[in-house]
């Protein structure tokens, strides 16, 4: 009973901090709004952008959803449920890039989440954000979407990336740094592995943080974002 009092007092309070955030960001998400209905929708109907949703094949579309947002399609922006979905929609991350000139983990999670649920789900179509996903997701030191990372890491274009190729730019996306390519090409290739089994319904992530898909060594632990690795998903 204590417990659930106690528990019930934090959430009280978590709430209140979250909406004084949200009071303190209302005129930023007001603004945000306006340039992706004018600016940021302006780009798009340019079709500017290397690469759109329409050079995925469905294999690989499906590979990104099953990676990086399993239920991409159903929600608003913001998914805190979803086994293995982590705390970061791709709407989340395509708002941090889009309306951040630079993102501090912390509070600014909260306004990450605000611009995603207000100012870019309801405008932008589920289509057209996986288009800036795939140009802007950082895929290594300056290596920026799926098109340069191809050129990049394999001298070719992206339609000429074998699947497996593909899934070792996918890969990345989690932490470009510990599991890039060239860098660390056993953890690429065992992260890949992981995958193949998500991606095929052979392994079901066991929470919302199971986003490795396994115990990591210390090494490949270091350097991670904070509070994204949890070994204790991995004992039982």
């Amino acid at each position: 009973m204590a417990k659930r009092k106690a528990s019930r007092i934090i959430f009280f309070f978590m709430f209140l901090f979250v909406l004084g955030v949200a009071a303190m960001n209302a005129w930023e998400v007001i603004k945000a709004r306006e340039y992706t209905q004018t600016e940021l929708s302006a780009q798009l109907k340019q079709n500017s952008w290397p690469l759109t949703y329409r050079d995925l094949t469905m294999e690989q579309l499906q590979a990104i959803l099953a990676i990086e947002d399993p239920l991409f399609f159903q929600h608003s922006g913001v998914d805190l449920a979803t086994p293995g979905a982590g705390l970061t929609t791709i709407t989340q991350a395509v708002a941090k890039w889009i309306y951040f000139e630079r993102f501090e983990p912390g509070i600014q999670k909260i306004t990450q989440t605000l611009y995603a649920y207000f100012a870019l789900d309801p405008f932008v179509s589920k289509m057209d954000q996986i288009t800036l996903f795939i140009n802007l997701v950082g895929l290594g030191k300056g290596v920026k979407g799926f098109h340069q990372a191809a050129i990049h890491y394999y001298k070719k274009t992206f339609d000429k990336l074998s699947s497996d190729e593909f899934l070792s730019l996918l890969a990345m996306v989690i932490a470009p740094k510990n599991f890039n390519l060239r860098d660390f090409p056993q953890r690429n290739r065992e992260r890949v592995k992981r995958m193949k089994k998500v991606i095929s319904g052979e392994y079901k992530p066991k929470s919302l943080m199971d986003i490795y898909y396994g115990k990591l060594d210390e090494k490949t632990q270091k350097g991670l974002a904070p509070f994204s690795y949890f070994e204790s998903i991995y004992e039982n």
